[in-house]
């Protein structure tokens, strides 16, 4: 099954409204409708509406890096779902490593959360991933298999979620997983995420961790990595066309 491809960059902390709107109008000028990837950014909260409306709907999407497991309500800080939506956006990360070990969040967090997504017209982008020490002990792919049945939402279909895999040793540390580690843990992700969803063709699979243009190419010609989820290469405009250009 062909699957389109999707190169998503989580902006993390970083940027005022200024840089944010030229990171977005840098993009959106050399980025074109029919390129070969879809394009979405998820800057933080204070830039999703600003960023929005410099993209205005064209070919890249905008989304945000986390939201609150309830529509609304006393949570002094958090944001909702259905507030992301309402400012443009079409995605939310929810359960990266980053927001698992800072902020302690658990699968039934995370799943709580990509279920107010889903809700909220949303399409969740859940992160999973294991320690070093975790690969080190052969454990791996047990521990991303625990995280993707404790994290997928209840009524989740194989076009209404994308799972994005980030070793979390590999998050900005300019390593990466050999090539057939890469494919072996994203062909367990699709089987384990079918096992749930009844079928998972066309399930969006999202590799994370030092993703950059010198190693994108290969990473997305694996068969079942549909995509990048990009971090520290995605606050370049070059950097991150260049991504895209390689899907």
């Amino acid at each position: 099954m062909t699957r389109r491809v999707l190169i998503a960059g989580n902006w993390k902390m970083n940027m005022l409204r200024a840089e944010g709107e030229a990171l977005a109008s840098a993009l959106a000028k050399d980025f074109a409708v029919g390129a070969g990837a879809d394009m979405l950014v998820c800057p933080p909260a204070t830039l999703i509406a600003p960023v929005a409306a410099v993209l205005n709907g064209g070919a890249i999407s905008v989304g945000g890096q986390d939201c609150h497991m309830n529509e609304s309500g006393a949570h002094t800080g958090d944001v909702a779902a259905a507030m992301i939506k309402d400012l443009g956006g079409s995605h939310v990360i929810v359960g990266h490593s980053e927001r698992r070990a800072d902020h302690g969040e658990s699968d039934a967090t995370v799943k709580a959360k990509a279920e107010a997504a889903l809700a909220a017209g949303l399409v969740p982008i859940v992160c999973v991933g294991e320690t070093e020490a975790e690969r080190d002990a052969g454990k791996a792919e047990a521990v991303v298999e625990a995280q993707i049945r404790g994290s997928l939402p209840a009524g989740a279909t194989e076009t209404g979620v994308v799972i994005a895999y980030e070793p979390v040793w590999a998050i900005g540390t300019g390593r990466t997983p050999t090539i057939d580690d890469i494919a072996a843990m994203h062909a367990h992700m699709r089987k384990v995420a079918g096992s749930m969803l009844g079928s998972a063709g066309a399930l969006l699979l999202l590799y994370g961790g030092s993703v950059k243009p010198g190693n994108a190419a290969e990473i997305l010609a694996l068969e079942d990595v549909d995509g990048a989820l990009v971090g520290g290469a995605s606050l370049k405009a070059e950097d991150f066309l260049a991504i895209a250009a390689a899907a």
